[in-house]
């Protein structure tokens, strides 16, 4: 690896913005950022429980283009330490498409995990406290969930008791892992520190015996909150196995939470890089629906082509439907040009990767990128390249729509849904939530490994069962069907 010091120089950051966690890991500070690159999403069809290498053809894209003898950078989601332990690993990329250094960036990197993890404890320990000391705001209901960066099923449901409160009637509550915390979405969505201190004050903590929201600024805890963050909120700097300049920040998890990386880590990306790749989570149903409805448009930005990875072993999964949907909704629904990154893996009959390019009805590139690093994705960095568009973006609902019809929405235009249900309890949300939430975006919460239902295949129907109303991030967060927000791990956990 190079001196970290040089990977940022190579791309134009001074040394005095640099501030480095050794050697090869660095944190970048005080940046103005201009954005002038072309941005490039790395997304996904529906994949299978072993994942289909969106984060190893990203790097082996970025590769291949730095190779080709352009100024580019990657901009990528931060591993949460839960998953590093469970089936998939880590998100690091593989074989001789990594980022570095993997063990570090995947446990515990600069901090950034651990910091918004207690930022988040803080809050809730502060919230139990004042109800402890005399609950002068009169909580009566507590809204805000404690967090953990790892998959515990043990901590989904726990109780509290709540001493001079309701007659020290226990409390239900919860853990939910880091990357879904509110606090991760705020650290992602936030412009500057003056926007991140705002939404922090504006985050929902409960409700008093009226019935109205009870805030973080309430508690005069926000100052605190920042002292915690003060690090967290600047992008990282690493690199990529063949020395590109890779920004690791923030978001992993589309299927839970906003599941792209944040907002400063892209703009900084693209201020000083003319190509940037990035990614965002799971399929372009979860990752791609949120980067462009959610990110894009709150932070004003755009995508000038679209990679979607397919894999043999998804294909078989999920069937060529499955693909061409997904392809679909990208081209019409968000108006993007998209290449297929076919990901070849040991085994893959090149007579059905044939058929597959046969009825592939864009730009399909076979890569090696776990084989070959950058020299495996040469053609497909050359194909994005020619196939970049300035087309403006479309998004699947209009911002002054209803709650319910931009869950509709999305339900409709990007799943393929016919229907949408809303239990009793999602519905008097909608109506509690409409007055507040006017203009926010939707977050939709559901499993990864189907466009609607994963227990039900052939549903057309999507159930959401609960909302959350995520005021400091700015949207209302529709649970559908059985997601949970604590993972759990598998019988056979990861030994190293």
């Amino acid at each position: 690896m190079k001196d970290i010091v040089k990977i940022a120089k190579s791309i134009g950051i001074n040394d005095e913005d640099v501030e480095c966690y050794g050697r090869y890991k660095a944190k970048i500070r005080n940046l103005k950022c201009v954005p002038k690159g072309k941005l490039i999403l790395v997304t996904a069809m529906t994949p299978t429980k072993s994942g289909e290498g969106k984060t190893t053809i990203s790097i082996g894209l970025a590769d291949a283009i730095n190779s080709l003898g352009k100024k580019v950078s990657l901009a990528l989601r931060e591993p949460s330490l839960g998953p590093t332990f469970g089936m998939k690993g880590g998100a690091t990329g593989g074989g001789n498409s990594t980022i570095e250094p993997a063990d570090d960036i995947n446990l515990h990197f600069t901090g950034d995990m651990h910091a918004i993890t207690t930022a988040n404890n803080l809050l809730c320990a502060n919230i139990d406290n004042h109800i402890y000391q005399g609950n002068e705001l009169d909580i009566q209901k507590v809204t805000f969930p404690r967090c953990m960066d790892l998959n515990d099923r043990a901590l989904r449901e726990i109780t509290i008791n709540e001493e001079k409160l309701k007659n020290n009637h226990p409390r239900h509550d919860s853990f939910v892992i880091t990357p879904a915390s509110e606090i991760m979405a705020i650290l992602c969505l936030s412009e500057n520190e003056k926007d991140l201190q705002k939404r922090l004050g504006d985050i929902i903590i409960g409700e008093n015996s009226k019935g109205e929201f009870v805030y973080a600024k309430d508690l005069k805890i926000v100052k605190s909150l920042m002292k915690i963050l003060k690090d967290a909120m600047y992008p990282n700097l690493v690199q990529t196995a063949e020395g590109t300049p890779c920004f690791v920040h923030g978001g992993p998890f589309a299927n839970i939470a906003q599941g792209t990386n944040s907002v400063i880590a892209t703009k900084t990306a693209l201020t000083f890089s003319d190509f940037v790749v990035t990614e965002a989570g799971f399929g372009a149903d979860l990752g791609a629906e949120k980067f462009f409805d959610l990110k894009c448009r709150e932070a004003k930005l755009d995508v000038n082509v679209v990679v979607l990875v397919v894999t043999m072993k998804a294909i078989k999964e999920h069937g060529l439907e499955n693909v061409l949907k997904h392809i679909d909704v990208l081209k019409n629904v968000f108006n993007k040009s998209c290449v297929v990154a076919f990901n070849h893996f040991a085994g893959d009959s090149e007579k059905e990767i044939e058929k597959f390019k046969g009825v592939c009805p864009v730009p399909c590139c076979v890569c090696y990128p776990f084989e070959q690093g950058g020299k495996g994705c040469v053609e497909l960095s050359k194909t994005v390249i020619e196939n970049m568009t300035n087309s403006k973006l479309k998004f699947a609902y209009s911002k002054s729509a209803s709650i319910k019809e931009k869950i509709e929405s999305i339900a409709k235009k990007v799943y393929g849904a016919k229907n949408v249900e809303f239990s009793s309890v999602a519905e008097e949300k909608l109506q509690k939530y409409e007055h507040l939430s006017k203009n926010y975006e939707v977050v939709i919460a559901k499993s990864q490994y189907a466009l609607i239902d994963e227990n039900d295949k052939k549903s057309k129907t999507l159930k959401v069962q609960d909302l959350s109303l995520k005021n400091g991030a700015r949207f209302v967060v529709a649970l559908c069907g059985k997601i949970n927000l604590m993972p759990g791990l598998p019988k056979h956990p990861k030994e190293g």
